[in-house]
C-alpha cells in the first residue's frame, strides 16, 4: 500500500505489537517486533516513543537492550522518568504515593509482569536473572508502596 516508509507510524505498530505480545506471553515474538522498533529508533533517534512505553513493554526493553546497549538505554529510561514524571503518573489514593516515581524501571516492569500473572521463575527467565533477584525488586516494590501481596500489587498497578 505504501510506497515510501514512515518511520514513526511503523516504529508505534511494532511496539504495539510488542506489547500486545507480551500480553500473550509471546516473548520472542515481542522481542522481534521490539527490535524492529528500536531499528526505526535508532537510525533516526527517535527514542521518546520507546521510553514512552516502557512500562507496557514489560521489560522487553531492558532484554534487549540493557546489556548490549547500556549507554542507549540510559537516555531510554531518562526519557521514561521525564514522560512518567508527566503522563504516566499512577496515583494511589490510599497511600498517597506515584506508583511510577517511587520504582525504578527494572521495578516497575517486573511488577507489571507480576500483576499479570506471570510467575518469578517466568519474570526472571524473560528478563535474565536469578529469581532471587526477581524476588529481591519485586520485595523492593512493595515496601516502597506500602504493600505485601501480588493481588494489592494489582490493585495499585492494574487500576
Amino acid at each position: 500500500m505504501a510506497r515510501a516508509s514512515y518511520p514513526i507510524p511503523e516504529q508505534f505498530l511494532h511496539l504495539v505489537a510488542a506489547m500486545g505480545r507480551m500480553s500473550l506471553k509471546d516473548v520472542a515474538r515481542a522481542r522481534r517486533h521490539f527490535e524492529q522498533a528500536w531499528a526505526i529508533a535508532e537510525a533516526d533517534d527517535l527514542i521518546e516513543e520507546i521510553g514512552e512505553h516502557h512500562g507496557l513493554l514489560q521489560g522487553v526493553l531492558e532484554t534487549c537492550l540493557k546489556e548490549s546497549c547500556p549507554a542507549d538505554f540510559a537516555r531510554v529510561v531518562k526519557v521514561t522518568y521525564r514522560f512518567s514524571y508527566g503522563w504516566r503518573r499512577i496515583h494511589n489514593p490510599e497511600s498517597g504515593e506515584d506508583v511510577a516515581d517511587d520504582l525504578t524501571t527494572t521495578e516497575f516492569s517486573m511488577a507489571m509482569l507480576a500483576c499479570r500473572g506471570w510467575s518469578n521463575d517466568e519474570i526472571a527467565r524473560h528478563m535474565g536473572v536469578s529469581r532471587g533477584t526477581v524476588k529481591n525488586r519485586l520485595s523492593s516494590a512493595y515496601a516502597k508502596l506500602g504493600i505485601s501481596s501480588r493481588s494489592e500489587l494489582a490493585r495499585h498497578m492494574l487500576r
